[in-house]
C-alpha cells in the first residue's frame, strides 16, 4: 500500500503532508491555499495511535514510495538488535569470561561488604584521627594563656628587642615598594633554611615558627610587639605536639591583634598585590572567636550623608558580612524617616556565600535621601530579631547601625524592646569625617551592651568592621571552662597551600587579673587553630572495596559535604569556605532530604533508594537502586555515610598461592605477572594499569606507560606479601592480569575483527586491568585507564543491556576527523558473576565498532533488502515502502543513545556529527521526541565551575565614590578646614602608603589563581529516556512542512532507533534543546530563602554572663584637624613622603596590655 499523491485542493482527515515522490515522478508539493506564512509556524505535535495513523500512510493507487509501516520499522529494530547482540556474544566474551573466573575460583575468595560494620568502622576512625588533633589543641590552648599570664607588659619595648622569622620578609625585601622598605625594618628578622615537605606542600623549617602581621597593622606598635614577645614561648609547644603526633600539619595561633604564628615556618605565599590576608577574617578564626549571631545591619541613607560618606558605609557593609559564618544569620536594611530592606530578602537568612553575594550587591544600590530617622531603623531591626518563625542561629543577637550622626538617642525603642534585660546588642559606626556630636551614638551603645566605633576613612573600615567580636567574646571568656570546646570548621582552602582542610578550634582566654580582688578579664586573646587534610581523611575510607560507584561521604551540621567524591571545587577562594550541600552536590529527592536531615540530627540508619545520578563525563543521567547507610562520628559536629549499590555488596579479593609466598619470589616471577610485560602485548593485547598507589615507592605518572614502567621495576625487588606494598590492590591485579589473557586466549585471538567490522574489543575489572586488543588498537584507545574513573565502565555496571557511548564532541570543536577508519563507537556491558547465593560484577567488556563501516551496515539494517542482495528497486507502477539505504535522499535514519547523542545515521554528511547532542543536528525533530516524551529533561546546578573573570567596566576612570573637590573649593578657605578636606587628605595617605588598596580586587591582593579564574555557578542539563517505552508514529505538524516520523527503543540497549521524513523546508524551525553547560546566577536566591534547607547550629552557646563588664564600651571624639597639620599634609603631599604610619589607636588597645 502507498500513500496516494495529494492534489491541490483536496481535504486530509489531519495535518500530513504527502511522502516524497520518486525522484523526476509523481506531483510535486501543494502551495499552502493560506498563501505565504507571515512567519516561523510553531509545530504542532501529534502523537497518534498506530490504528488511526496507518490510513494517513498507506494508500493504494500511487506510483511513489510510501513512509514505511510500523511493522516495518519494528521488522528493521528487530534485526539491529539481532546483529548488536551477535556480535557481542562473539566477541565480548561475557559468558566466556564468566566461565573463567569460575575456573579459577582457587585463586580468589568473594568478600562481602557489611554497610554497617563498615560506616561504624570509619567513622570510629576518623574520630581517633581527630581526637589526636584534639590533645594537641588543648595543649596548646593551655600553654598560651599561661604563657600570657606570666608575660610582664613593656611599654618600652622596641623592635630591635624581638627576634623571629617574619614569613613575609622575603617577599618585601624582594619588593622596593614595600612598606618595611621604605622606611627601614629595625626588627631582627630570622634568616632561615628550608627543606621541601610533601605533607605540606611546601618548604618548612622544623625548627622554628613562623609570623605573619597584616599590611594594615603597624609591626611596631607597642601592642604587636608584645604579643611577639610573649606567643615565642609557643615555639616549644608546637615542636613537642610534633614529636608526639608526627602526622601534625600546620599548628596555628591567631591572636586578636591580628598576629598570626604557626609552626612549622614557612615562608608567606606572596601575593601580586597587597596582602589583605588577616587571621580574624578566616573561617576558623571567626568559628572559634564566638558563639552563632542573629545580626541586623542598619544603614543611615539620609540626605545628609555626602558622597564619599556613603560609599564608605556600603564598604563597612560589605566589610561586616565578611566577618560571618554560615552559622550565623543576616539581614541589611537602609533607613531615613523609614526603614526597608536592601534586598529581596524580608527577614533573617542564613550568611552564606550566596545570600551574602546578594546583600553585598544590593548595598551598591542605596542612595541618600530624605531625613534620618533612627527610630523607624531600630524599630525594623528588632522586629526582625524577635521573628521566630523563621530559622535564625538563636544566640547572640545584635544590631549594627551606620551612620554619619544625629541627635535622637530614642530611648522609648529600647525602653520598649530592648530593656531590662538587654538580650540585643547595639553597636554604633559613626562613618566619615564630620563636627557631629557623636555623644548620642555612644550612649545607644553603651546602655545596650554593645560597643562605640568611628570609621572617619577607608583605613579605619577593616580593623573596626571585626572589632566587636571581641565584645562578642566576653560571655565566653567569663564562662571559662565550660567554653573550651573544641569545634570543627566547614571545609575551606588552606592560605599556605595544603589543599582542602577542615580546623579544630580551640577559643584562648586573657587569664589576667589587674590586681587583687579585681574582675576577672574578659578579652579573648585569640583562636588556636590545628588542621586536618582531607586527603589524611580521605585514606581511612575503603576505596577499592567498594567497587566504582560505592563511596563514602560525610557533613556536617550545615548539610555541608565534608567528604564526597563530587566535592571537587575548581578554583581555590581564600576569602570563603567550600560549602557545598550534600542536596547539591548529588541530585536531590525526598529520599536524600530525609537522609540529610537524619544525618544532621545525629541519627544512625539504613535506607534503599532509587535515585538519579549523573555520569562521570556529566552527560548521562542514569537511574539506579542505592543503599544509604549513615551514623554519626561522635565528638564532631559530622555524620559519615556509606552508598553502595546492590551489585557492590561482594567483591573478590585475590589469593595467590601459598607456596608463591612461602619462597619469597619476587613478584615478577609469578606466572600472570608475564601479562604485564610490553613484550607480550602484541599477542595479548596492550594492558594499561590503573594508577593506584600499589606501593609506598612506587613513582607516580600521567603517563600509563610510564607508569607501568615503573611498576615492574619496583616488581623486580619487592615480594607479594612486602610490608610497603598493599597486598589487596597488589594481588587483585595480578588476578586480574591471568584472567583478562585467558579471554584472549579463549575468544579474542581466533576471531577476525575486520570480518564484523570492528576496531577493538576490550576487558576492564575492578582490580584495576584495562585490556585492549589488538595492541595496535591501544594508539586510539582515550579512555580512563582508571576503571573507576571511566565513564563506560561506572555506566555499564548501573545498566543492563549493551552501552554504546559515541565519542564525545563539543559543539564548539571542528568534526570528527574520519580518517584511517580510526573513529570508533564503543559498546560495553557488564559481566555479572554468580557464585552460590552471592552475586557481583567485577568486570566490564566490550567492542569498538569501525564507525565508517557501522554507518553503512546499518543502512542495510534499516533497508528492504532480503539476505545479501541488491538494494529493492521500485519500477514506475510499483507500491514500495521506502527504507533507510536506498531513500537516504529521502529518509532520516539515526541512533540515538539514551543521552540525545548522535550514534549513528544513514546521512553520510552527518558522520562527522556522531557524538553531538541530536538537537544539534536536527532541532526539529529532536523537540519532536522530548514533547512526545521518549526523553525527560533533568536541570541542575554547579556550585564549583570556574569561569573566566569578567573584563572590569570604566577603564581608567577614577575609584567610584571618591569625593573629587572643585576649584571653587580649592579657592575656598572654609573648605580646607573641613571634614571632607581632611578626610580626601587621609585617603590619599593610605593611597601612598597602601598602594592600589582602592583598586585592588580581594581575589588578586591575596595572589589566589582567581585572577585568572573565579568561582561561579554553571547550569547543567541532561535528558535522560521517558517513560515510553513502545513504539510510536507521530507527526510533527507545520502545513506543508510536516514530517512524518517513527521512534523505538533498541532492545536490551540504551539506544532509540528514529526514522524521518527529512524536512521539506526550515519554514518550521522550532526552539532548540541547550544540553551544554551554560552560565547562570543559579536558583533565585529570594525564593530558595522563603524555603531554607534544615540545619542545625552548634549546641552551646555563649551570649550571657551576668558579671560581664560592659563599661568599656568605646570612646571616640570628633577631630578637629587644624589648619597647621593640614599645611604639614599638603606640604608631604607635594614632596612625595609619606608620613611614618603611627600605630593604629582604638579603644580595645589599652584594654590589651599582655
Amino acid at each position: 500500500m502507498a500513500v496516494p499523491a495529494r492534489t491541490c485542493g483536496a481535504s486530509w482527515p489531519g495535518p500530513v503532508r504527502t511522502a516524497r515522490p520518486w525522484p523526476g515522478r509523481g506531483p510535486r508539493p501543494c502551495p499552502d491555499p493560506r498563501g505565504p506564512a507571515s512567519g516561523p509556524a510553531r509545530p504542532l505535535l501529534l502523537l497518534l495511535p498506530p490504528l488511526l495513523l496507518l490510513p494517513l500512510l498507506a494508500a493504494p493507487g500511487a506510483s511513489a514510495y510510501s513512509f514505511p509501516q510500523q511493522h516495518t520499522m519494528q521488522h528493521w529494530a528487530r534485526r539491529l538488535e539481532q546483529e548488536i547482540d551477535g556480535v557481542m556474544r562473539i566477541f565480548g566474551g561475557v559468558q566466556q569470561l564468566r566461565e573463567i573466573y569460575k575456573d579459577n575460583r582457587n585463586l580468589f575468595e568473594v568478600q562481602e561488604n557489611e554497610p554497617q560494620k563498615l560506616v561504624e568502622k570509619v567513622a570510629g576512625d576518623i574520630e581517633n584521627l581527630l581526637d589526636r588533633k584534639v590533645q594537641a589543641l588543648k595543649r596548646l590552648a593551655d600553654a598560651a594563656e599561661n604563657f600570657q599570664k606570666a608575660h610582664r607588659w613593656q611599654d618600652n619595648i622596641k623592635e630591635e628587642d624581638i627576634v623571629y622569622y617574619d614569613a613575609k620578609a622575603d617577599a618585601e625585601l624582594d619588593d622596593p615598594e614595600s612598606e618595611d622598605t621604605e622606611r627601614g625594618s629595625k626588627t631582627s628578622t630570622l634568616r632561615l633554611d628550608f627543606i621541601e615537605d610533601p605533607n605540606f606542600k611546601n618548604k618548612v623549617n622544623y625548627s622554628y615558627t613562623a609570623v605573619q602581621i597584616p599590611t594594615d597593622i603597624y609591626k611596631g606598635s607597642t601592642v604587636i610587639l608584645n604579643e611577639l614577645n610573649w606567643t615565642e614561648a609557643l615555639e616549644n609547644v608546637f615542636i613537642e605536639n610534633r614529636r608526639q603526633d608526627p602526622t601534625l600539619l600546620w599548628q596555628v595561633f591567631g591572636s586578636a591583634t591580628g598576629v598570626t604564628r604557626y609552626y612549622p615556618a614557612t615562608p608567606w605565599r606572596a601575593p601580586k598585590k597587597i596582602d589583605l590576608y588577616d587571621v580574624r577574617r578566616r573561617p576558623w578564626y571567626i568559628q572559634g572567636a564566638s558563639s552563632p549571631k542573629d545580626m541586623v545591619i542598619i544603614v543611615d541613607v539620609s540626605g545628609s550623608v555626602s558622597g564619599l560618606t556613603l560609599k564608605l558605609m556600603k564598604t563597612s557593609v560589605c566589610e561586616m558580612l565578611d566577618t560571618l559564618s554560615d552559622d550565623d544569620y543576616v539581614n541589611v536594611a537602609s533607613f531615613n524617616e523609614k526603614a526597608q530592606p536592601v534586598s529581596c530578602f524580608t527577614h533573617l537568612v542564613q550568611a552564606n556565600v550566596r545570600n551574602k553575594k546578594v546583600f553585598k550587591e544590593a548595598v551598591q544600590g542605596m542612595v541618600a535621601k530624605g531625613t534620618t530617622g533612627y527610630k523607624a531603623g531600630f524599630e525594623y531591626a528588632f522586629d526582625q530579631l524577635q521573628n521566630s518563625n523563621i530559622t535564625r542561629a538563636n544566640c547572640n543577637k545584635m544590631i549594627m547601625m551606620f551612620t554619619d550622626g544625629g541627635e535622637d538617642r530614642v530611648q522609648d525603642v529600647f525602653e520598649k524592646y530592648n530593656w531590662p534585660n538587654r538580650t540585643v546588642r547595639v553597636f554604633t559606626f559613626s562613618v566619615g569625617q564630620h563636627n557631629y556630636d557623636v555623644t548620642p551614638l555612644q550612649w545607644m551603645a553603651c546602655t545596650n551592651k554593645g560597643y562605640y566605633f568611628e570609621i572617619p576613612s577607608i583605613g579605619a573600615i577593616r580593623i573596626n568592621t571585626q572589632e566587636y567580636l571581641d565584645v562578642l567574646g566576653r560571655p565566653m571568656v567569663l564562662a571559662g571552662k565550660d567554653a573550651k570546646q573544641v569545634q570543627w570548621t566547614n571545609v575551606y582552602e588552606d592560605a599556605l597551600g595544603l589543599g582542602l582542610v577542615v580546623t579544630g578550634t580551640l577559643p584562648v582566654f586573657n587569664l589576667t587579673q589587674d590586681g587583687p580582688g579585681e574582675k576577672k578579664n574578659q578579652l579573648i586573646l585569640g583562636v588556636m587553630g590545628i588542621d586536618v587534610a582531607l586527603n589524611d581523611i580521605k585514606r581511612l575510607t575503603p576505596n577499592y572495596t567498594l567497587g566504582a560507584n560505592g563511596y563514602v561521604f560525610a557533613i556536617d551540621l550545615n548539610g555541608y559535604v565534608l567528604l564526597h567524591p563530587n566535592l571537587k571545587p575548581q578554583t581555590t577562594n581564600f576569602r570563603e569556605p567550600v560549602t557545598l550541600d550534600f542536596l547539591d552536590a548529588e541530585l536531590e529527592n525526598e529520599n536524600k532530604e530525609e537522609i540529610r536531615r537524619s544525618m544532621i540530627d545525629g541519627d544512625k540508619g539504613h535506607k534503599q533508594i532509587r535515585t538519579l545520578v549523573k555520569s562521570l563525563d556529566e552527560r548521562y543521567i542514569d537511574e539506579v537502586i542505592r543503599n544509604y547507610t549513615w551514623v554519626p562520628i561522635r565528638s564532631t559536629n559530622y555524620s559519615l555515610g556509606l552508598v553502595l549499590p546492590p551489585y557492590s555488596t561482594y567483591y573478590l579479593q585475590a589469593n595467590l598461592s601459598d607456596q608463591i609466598l612461602q619462597v619469597k619470589l619476587p613478584i615478577s616471577k609469578l606466572k600472570d605477572f608475564e601479562f604485564l610485560l610490553p613484550s607480550s602485548f602484541e599477542s595479548e593485547g596492550h594492558v594499561f594499569i590503573a594508577p593506584r598507589e600499589y606501593c609506598k615507592d612506587l613513582n607516580a605518572s600521567d603517563n600509563n606507560t610510564e607508569f607501568l614502567k615503573n611498576f615492574i621495576e619496583l616488581m623486580e625487588k619487592v615480594t607479594p606479601d612486602s610490608k610497603q606494598c598493599n597486598n589487596f590492590l597488589l594481588h587483585n591485579l595480578i588476578l586480574d592480569t591471568g584472567i583478562t589473557q585467558q579471554l584472549v586466549e579463549r575468544v579474542w585471538r581466533d576471531q577476525d575483527l575486520n570480518t564484523y567490522s570492528l576496531l577493538a574489543v576490550f576487558a576492564a575489572t575492578d582490580g584495576g586491568i584495562t585490556r585492549v586488543f589488538p595492541n595496535k588498537a591501544a594508539e586510539d584507545w582515550t579512555e580512563n585507564p582508571e576503571p573507576f574513573n571511566a565513564s563506560f565502565y561506572r555506566r555499564s555496571l548501573d545498566n543492563r543491556g549493551y552501552i554504546f557511548k559515541p565519542p564525545h564532541q563539543d559543539s564548539l570543536l571542528r568534526p570528527l576527523e574520519l580518517e584511517n577508519d580510526t573513529v570508533g563507537v564503543l559498546v560495553s556491558t557488564a559481566v555479572e558473576l554468580s557464585l552460590g547465593r552471592r552475586t557481583l560484577r567485577p568486570a566490564v567488556v566490550g567492542v569498538k565498532l569501525d564507525l565508517e563501516a557501522w554507518a553503512e551496515k546499518f543502512k542495510v539494517l534499516a533497508s528492504n533488502r532480503t539476505h545479501q542482495d541488491q538494494p529493492q528497486k521500485c519500477g514506475p507502477s510499483s507500491h514500495c515502502e521506502m527504507d533507510c539505504e536506498v531513500n537516504n535522499e529521502d529518509l532520516l535514519c539515526v541512533l540515538i543513545d539514551d543521552g540525545g547523542f548522535l550514534v549513528l545515521s544513514n546521512q553520510n554528511h552527518q558522520w562527522d556529527q556522531v557524538g553531538r547532542f541530536f538537537s544539534e543536528v536536527d532541532a526539529n525533530l529532536m523537540l519532536a521526541l522530548y514533547n512526545n516524551s521518549f526523553y525527560t529533561r533533568k536541570e541542575s546546578y554547579d556550585y564549583q565551575a570556574a569561569c573566566a573573570p569578567q573584563p572590569p567596566g570604566n577603564l581608567g576612570a577614577a575609584p567610584r565614590g571618591v569625593f573629587v573637590p572643585t576649584i571653587a573649593d580649592f579657592l575656598n578657605l572654609a573648605w580646607w578646614t573641613s571634614a571632607a578636606a581632611w578626610s580626601l587628605f587621609q585617603q590619599l595617605l593610605y593611597g601612598l602608603i597602601y598602594h592600589s588598596w582602592f583598586q585592588a580586587d580581594p581575589a588578586e591582593a591575596e595572589g589566589s589563581p582567581e585572577t585568572r579564574e573565579s568561582s561561579c555557578v554553571m547550569k547543567q542539563t541532561q535528558y535522560y529516556f521517558g517513560s515510553v517505552n513502545a513504539s510510536y508514529n507521530a507527526i510533527i505538524d507545520c502545513g506543508n512542512c510536516s514530517r512524518l516520523f517513527h521512534a523505538q527503543r533498541l532492545t536490551n540497549t540504551n539506544l532509540l532507533f528514529v526514522v524521518a521524513e527529512k524536512p521539506l523546508c526550515s519554514q518550521c524551525e522550532a526552539g532548540r534543546l541547550l544540553q551544554k553547560e551554560t552560565h547562570s546566577d543559579g536558583p533565585e536566591q529570594c525564593e530558595l530563602v522563603q524555603r531554607p534547607r534544615y540545619r542545625r547550629g552548634p549546641h552551646i552557646c555563649f551570649d550571657y554572663n551576668a558579671t560581664e563588664d560592659t563599661s568599656d564600651c568605646g570612646r571616640g571624639a570628633s577631630f578637629p584637624p587644624s589648619l597647621g597639620v593640614l599645611v604639614s599634609l599638603q606640604l608631604l603631599l607635594l614632596l612625595g613622603l609619606p608620613p611614618r604610619p603611627q600605630p593604629q589607636v582604638h579603644s580595645f588597645a589599652a584594654s590589651r596590655r599582655l
